[in-house]
């Protein structure tokens, strides 16, 4: 049965122009599902033909500009078409001199619309940025989200009452919907992956050793050639300890048996595939605020549990805090926040905000509580801020269970993350 992701409406969309769409994001997280059921959906609108470039015999077949027209010529293409010819290419990342390809067709041939997809986007930019400028959209899949999550478990109806907290205003929400809050902690343990999220709970480990065994054998080993295959990991591991927290580039590099370079390179290798996310302080006084030390948080939780091997419920984990606030920053990410907008702050006496969203001219303080029966205390470091900066445009604080104010702070459930302008 398929479900359909948020994000296919606007891959839909995109259809209408001839622009190269390219799906990027990590193994397994449903790219060529949705270049398929796309590809179905085109189907009716005009000739579709769908390559999985992993087949080597598949590439072959349009890895020349010459052998590209013949394949789609054979399978129904001609230049006079006036509908559009719609081309799927999977995995296309794999091979550098398609993009030239690539380029040729949307020069010379208006009526061929082309969807590809990659798990690296390090890889694709490197090889697409010349020849493809200002002929590609780039579209990142990540993990599904936690609405999509209910669908695919099969929740409709509870996703409905979620989409209605906002008409209310109380502060036990979680004695009100306590059945999405067991939701939320299955997503928090167990992650977004959609095969993940579709398999029993006795699959679910080895269905994720088998996506990071995936990931290390085509994303770091075939494609980006990390020599020090070791050494990397022992960095993942590293991070998947320290998810949350602000990390030492040296004190990491000396760990991993690498030096700093390397490891800063390596940690920008894990986030352009989809691993991490890198957040970097806000600050604009170097002698009272952090500037350098950034967090890390793993994009999908259950991988960050897998490689940690920790499974165990919310109440009985000492990172349940950390979790939860990598569970907010996934969110914000995958429902289109730019990870780079995402900072945090802290000075040096210890006041501190979990979130900044940097807008340039504005930021957006977001504070982030697990736990129930929020007070004004709890808002101390979102007071600092504010009291710092007057460019603030508003200010959050997320928890589990509040969803009314204190002073001009609004509170908001775990569920409410999209009123966050």
């Amino acid at each position: 049965m398929y479900i359909d992701r948020q994000v296919f409406p606007e891959l839909m969309a995109q259809s209408e122009s001839n622009k190269i769409t390219i799906l990027t994001g990590a193994r397994q997280v449903g790219k060529t599902t949705l270049m398929k059921k796309l590809c179905k959906d085109l189907s009716g609108k005009g000739k579709c033909l769908f390559l999985d470039l992993d087949i080597f015999s598949n590439y072959e077949k349009v890895s020349t500009y010459e052998k590209m027209i013949g394949t789609l010529t054979i399978n129904g293409y001609t230049q006079e078409n006036s509908g559009m010819f719609y081309l799927f290419l999977d995995e296309f990342q794999r091979y550098a001199d398609i993009s030239l390809v690539l380029k040729n067709l949307y020069d010379h041939h208006k009526n061929i619309k082309i969807y590809a997809s990659g798990s690296s986007s390090l890889v694709i930019n490197g090889r697409v940025q010349e020849s493809l400028a200002g002929r590609k959209r780039m579209v990142r899949i990540y993990p599904l989200n936690f609405t999509e999550f209910l669908l695919f478990k099969g929740e409709t109806e509870l996703n409905e009452k979620l989409e209605k907290i906002s008409e209310i205003a109380s502060r036990e929400i979680h004695k009100l919907i306590p059945e999405a809050y067991q939701r939320l902690e299955e997503f928090m343990i167990f992650g977004g992956y959609p095969e993940v999220v579709l398999s029993e709970q006795r699959e679910k480990r080895e269905i994720l050793s088998s996506i990071f065994d995936l990931y290390v054998s085509k994303d770091l080993v075939d494609y980006l050639n990390i020599e020090k295959l070791k050494s990397a990991k022992t960095l993942i591991q590293l991070l998947s300890v320290n998810n949350g927290c602000e990390i030492k580039y040296s004190s990491i590099a000396s760990s991993s048996g690498i030096d700093e370079k390397t490891a800063k390179n390596y940690l920008e290798i894990l986030q352009e595939t989809f691993l991490i996310t890198i957040h970097t302080p806000y600050f604009t006084n170097k002698k009272r605020e952090i500037v350098k030390q950034p967090k890390v948080y793993y994009l999908d939780s259950g991988v960050r549990n897998f490689f940690i091997n920790n499974f165990n419920s919310m109440s009985i984990r000492k990172d349940a805090a950390f979790l939860f606030e990598g569970y907010v920053i996934s969110e914000l990410i995958k429902q289109g926040e730019y990870r780079d907008s995402i900072k945090f702050w802290r000075t040096k006496t210890q006041h501190e905000v979990d979130v900044i969203i940097d807008r340039g001219r504005t930021q957006i303080p977001v504070e982030i509580k697990y736990k129930t029966g929020i007070s004004p205390s709890d808002l101390k470091g979102l007071r600092q801020f504010k009291g710092m900066y007057s460019s603030v445009e508003a200010s959050f604080l997320i928890n589990l269970g509040d969803n009314t104010s204190i002073d001009s702070t609004k509170l908001l459930s775990p569920f409410e993350l999209r009123k966050i302008p």
